[in-house]
């Protein structure tokens, strides 16, 4: 991440994007997700379902989508991350992009370490379950 916030996004994740639009947000504690705008639709369709069918869960929808912002990618691909959304995922200068299939997640690469990596278990036990 430059001094101005903003992070490069590969090739590959920009073309995910139709129109060149994203919803950056942190719905989960202590990375930030970048949705594609198709696919935050289809997010938007099932908090609304959520918050019809949960009257409790009006406030937790209005925290999730309070912190969402839509950004578009510059002519050298890069993407501003917002202040409050930097402190949030506790970013700095170096950050960790990870395609997670429909969406791609950023992270503090020592956070992602700590978090993903050394809490993945057996991966060959997981892998010959999925892939036989």
């Amino acid at each position: 991440m430059d001094e101005k916030g903003r992070v490069s996004l590969p090739a590959a994740f920009r073309r995910e994007a139709e129109e060149g639009r994203f919803i950056l947000l942190q719905w989960e504690k202590p990375y930030l997700t970048l949705f594609p705008e198709s696919k935050w639709v289809e997010v938007q369709e099932r908090l609304m379902e959520f918050r019809k069918s949960n009257t409790e869960a009006w406030n937790q929808v209005r925290v999730i989508v309070s912190g969402a912002v839509e950004v578009s990618p510059d002519k050298q691909g890069r993407i501003l991350v917002p202040a409050a959304l930097q402190e949030a995922g506790g970013l700095s200068s170096t950050v960790l992009l990870s395609g997670n299939i429909d969406r791609v997640e950023i992270w503090d690469p020592d956070t992602y370490r700590a978090a993903v990596q050394e809490r993945a278990g057996d991966m060959a036990q997981f892998a010959h379950r999925l892939f036989g």
